[in-house]
């Protein structure tokens, strides 16, 4: 599914009704009427229940009007309340005003959220119709007041497009932000709708296309999207491990023995089919006695015990003969070291996925991976992202897909910017944003499970870009089971890289059902 911008929304919402001939007051209404689809999953009786609806004055106000019809003529017993003057409304905000006028159901304007305390109190669901997507600075006055109202209530609340107070672009919270049980969406979801904090604030996603045609809605200058990665190949019944893929792994140091573990050991959890753990000396050993599925490549070490460039031709050797490289994990900030990585990135001739210390040694000059002659992947989290692109995490936050965008163009590369919700980004502009994964998944080594589950895709999937979406996606799903089973709180590594065999077959398996209801995050009306 594809995922918009405020801007690129609103232009959709002018093609439909100038191209297409779909009157504003239609859009309205199937809008209005989604969100009332959604309640009646929650109060599938609505005769006798109270409800309270919040309008605004724009269109989103006009949506909650729709609603506050819908659930009147249903039997509901209906209050609204307008945060302003009504003379303000205009187009199908205004006709549906008049519409509410008319009818025997309770509609005033407050200039305090004291007002509707009384309604609040005594309703079943409350109805957050009030600012939109549209919103460009934070909340304040009355709206203000209305929000705290609203989320001290304790009542149910079902939003109309995007919690009042979230950014339709961002996902952030502009200030305060209604707490919704559950959001419809119209015509496409927006980036606020599945970017955090704006997902935790909306409670259940539901998307709408409000009778755009698909001609609008999977238009290809729509370049984020989200959804579940194509399904992988079958194991054929007659093949070897070296049909599955050799990744070479240059990780490790003295101080670090978990990442290169995690990472090469994650590469044959996931499917993978031969993995070559490049690492010093000193720790081959400890390695080796608990990892004996790896193939280990002992190497020179500076006086840290970190990879020493003396390495390098041998390393070149090597890269040439296996499939996929991962460099980085847990590799040290040696200064020696960070300098093989950096003359290593410029010159293996495979595919290079950079993590870790890896993406910290390319960081000091970026510019190499535009000229590698083989693709380029990395994994880098927002620290991470901060130090390759020269900005402050606060603005990555602001601005993380233009920024992705950008940055996967100059770089030449695949970007998986790690997070609740990782993006992924292509050089072309597009963007794919995953829905696997939980909060117990931050933790020490799980971007290494990550590295290994990607390589292990890429090895066994012709097309690079979508390796790369199911290795992201797999990693969450792994997390995901284990938090099933166990919970977040104390979910480590090396639960996450064991329940990687389960996720791909679960991936298999349950591939329609996940594709049909994007993974449980998102309902379609």
């Amino acid at each position: 599914m594809k995922v918009s911008t405020v801007s690129q929304m609103r232009q959709m919402d002018r093609q439909a009704i100038e191209r297409y001939g779909i009157i504003e007051d239609l859009l309205m209404e199937n809008a209005g009427h989604a969100l009332y689809f959604v309640i009646l999953k929650r109060f599938p009786t609505l005769a006798g229940r109270r409800f309270v609806v919040f309008c605004g004055l724009g269109n989103n106000g006009g949506d909650g009007l729709v609603v506050a019809r819908k659930l009147h003529s249903n039997g509901a017993k209906v209050q609204v309340f307008l945060l302003g003057d009504p003379e303000k409304y205009k187009g199908s905000a205004r006709r549906n005003y008049e519409i509410v006028k008319g009818l025997s159901l309770s509609m005033k304007r407050i200039t305090s959220a004291e007002q509707a305390t009384y309604a609040i109190t005594h309703c079943d669901a409350i109805v957050d119709a009030m600012l939109g997507t549209g919103l460009s600075r934070p909340v304040a006055g009355l709206y203000l007041e209305v929000v705290r109202a609203i989320n001290r209530s304790g009542k149910p609340v079902f939003s109309v497009d995007i919690p009042s107070g979230i950014s339709g672009d961002t996902g952030e919270v502009m200030g305060e932000a209604v707490r919704a049980d559950a959001t419809a969406t119209f015509g496409l979801p927006k980036l606020g709708n599945l970017l955090y904090p704006g997902f935790a604030y909306g409670g259940d996603l539901y998307v709408t296309h409000i009778s755009f045609p698909p001609a609008i809605y999977e238009n290809d200058a729509l370049q984020v999207e989200t959804g579940i990665p194509k399904r992988l190949p079958p194991r054929r019944p007659d093949t070897h491990k070296g049909d599955y893929g050799k990744a070479l792994f240059i990780a490790g140091s003295q101080n670090y023995l978990g990442a290169p573990q995690f990472s090469a050991l994650s590469f044959l959890k996931a499917g993978g089919g031969l993995s070559y753990l490049a690492t010093p000396k000193s720790v081959v050993a400890h390695l080796g006695a608990r990892s004996r599925e790896l193939v280990l490549y002992p190497l020179w070490e500076t006086d840290t015990g970190s990879v020493s460039m003396e390495n390098r031709e041998g390393l070149l050797k090597q890269c040439a003969r296996v499939d996929m490289v991962v460099m980085g994990p847990g590799l040290s900030l040696n200064e020696e070291t960070q300098e093989l990585v950096r003359t290593l990135a410029r010159e293996i001739p495979v595919p290079l996925l950079l993590d870790g210390d890896g993406i910290t040694a390319v960081a000091h000059e970026p510019e190499l991976l535009a000229r590698r002659p083989a693709p380029t992947i990395l994994t880098p989290h927002l620290g991470e992202m901060a130090r390759l692109t020269g900005k402050g995490i606060g603005e990555i936050k602001a601005q993380r897909v233009k920024i992705l965008q950008e940055s996967a163009r100059v770089w030449q590369a695949i970007v998986v910017l790690k997070g609740a919700h990782s993006l992924v980004g292509y050089p072309d502009g597009r963007i794919w944003i995953n829905l696997s994964g939980n909060p117990g998944m931050a933790t020490a080594g799980s971007g290494d499970v990550l590295t290994g589950a990607i390589a292990a895709m890429a090895c066994r999937e012709a097309d690079l870009e979508e390796a790369v979406r199911a290795g992201v996606f797999l990693h969450g799903l792994a997390g995901d089971l284990t938090a099933r089973d166990v919970g977040e709180d104390g979910l480590i590594a090396g639960d996450i890289m064991e329940r990687l065999p389960e996720a791909t077959k679960a991936f298999q398996e349950e591939y329609e059902s996940f594709s049909e209801t994007y993974y449980g995050k998102i309902g379609v009306i």
